[in-house]
């Protein structure tokens, strides 16, 4: 899914619905986390993002209460985190693998919820048949479960995550299985749910243009730490201001390389496996982007045009959450 920087913009001056302040956890003697400290404010998606192994899991059982951290503390719409069952009243979860009872129709499935939350019948199914309706299976509420598709399902674990009318919601892979098409739509549903709602939604997910397409913020673990964190252009902005890409022809990549590194001022050329042909262009760090990036494209097309390589793409400002991403987290991939 190509990322979209014109998505509707976040509320601001919203309430802060989930605070937490140097959040440590061991196992052992592995620091799982070493002070995770961030702020949620309402209507607005955090990405959380890391490697396995980074802390996200950890993170999300503490700040749902499943665990309980060994320091720091937590607050949810004020609530502080030694009182889970208050808590637990205020949040809605979405897991990577959420299992549904198949001979349950949709109202059925939610009313049940809304009871448990200790809603009257009535009461829970006019929410059931309300939630129904923001995730866009207004149409399917009498149908089983058992006749819905897997982005049908992930509507419902959605609408099943807002039962309570949370003020966060954390939703773990929730594209996971689902076409382009599938994934684009449920995206929009999050980020529509966020804004409407005013609530806080925390994304993980391991497909960083979902994250870069509708995530107002982000944060990156590596080995249980804080390696960035803030507006997902800002972190971008920051770390790959100096980056440009540029993608060729992948049987002329290796001979590009060279061609590129030999180019005044410019401090690495990499290539990205997984994006065959791209190559990122990263500038000596005493250049400034902002008066260097228009040379440095000049630069660029003549040394390949003049080597007849097909230039098939390039990036003037070269930033995206993916190249920060393998790079604060370089040391764990390795």
């Amino acid at each position: 899914m190509k990322s979209n920087n014109n998505h509707t913009a976040a509320p601001k001056d919203q309430r802060e619905v989930l605070v937490v302040e140097g959040i440590q956890k061991m196992y052992g003697n592995r620091r799982a986390l070493k002070g995770l400290t961030f702020t949620l404010l309402a209507g607005r998606v955090m990405g959380f993002l890391g490697p396995n192994g980074a802390g996200k899991t950890t993170s999300i059982r503490i700040l749902t209460t499943i665990m309980e951290p060994d320091a720091g503390h937590f607050t949810v719409d004020g609530i502080e985190f030694d009182q889970p069952e208050k808590i637990r009243r205020k949040i809605g979860v979405l897991p990577e693998n959420l299992g549904f009872p198949r001979q349950m129709t949709a109202v059925e499935y939610l009313v049940y919820f809304g009871q448990l939350y200790g809603l009257p019948p009535q009461s829970a199914k006019t929410n059931a048949m309300r939630l129904l309706n923001v995730v866009g299976l207004e149409n399917r509420t009498k149908s089983l479960i058992s006749s819905f598709s897997h982005g049908m399902r992930q509507r419902l674990g959605i609408a099943r995550a807002l039962v309570n009318n949370p003020v966060v919601v954390f939703l773990d892979e929730p594209t996971l299985g689902l076409d382009p098409r599938g994934q684009q739509e449920l995206l929009l549903l999050i980020q529509r749910i966020a804004r409407e709602h005013q609530t806080g939604v925390i994304l993980c997910s391991h497909m960083l243009s979902e994250i870069e397409g509708i995530c107002d913020d982000v944060i990156i673990l590596s080995s249980g730490q804080v390696v960035a964190q803030g507006a997902v252009n800002s972190v971008i902005g920051d770390i790959q201001r100096n980056i440009a890409r540029v993608r060729v022809p992948p049987e002329n990549v290796d001979t590009s390389l060279e061609l590129l590194s030999a180019i005044p001022n410019v401090f690495k050329v990499s290539s990205d496996p997984q994006m065959r042909g791209w190559l990122s262009v990263e500038l000596a760090d005493f250049i400034a982007a902002d008066s260097q990036s228009g040379n440095l494209r000049n630069a660029i097309l003549k040394v390949l045009i003049q080597s007849e390589i097909p230039v098939l793409s390039y990036e003037a400002e070269g930033g995206r959450l993916q190249d920060v991403f393998l790079q604060l987290t370089e040391e764990v991939i390795k």
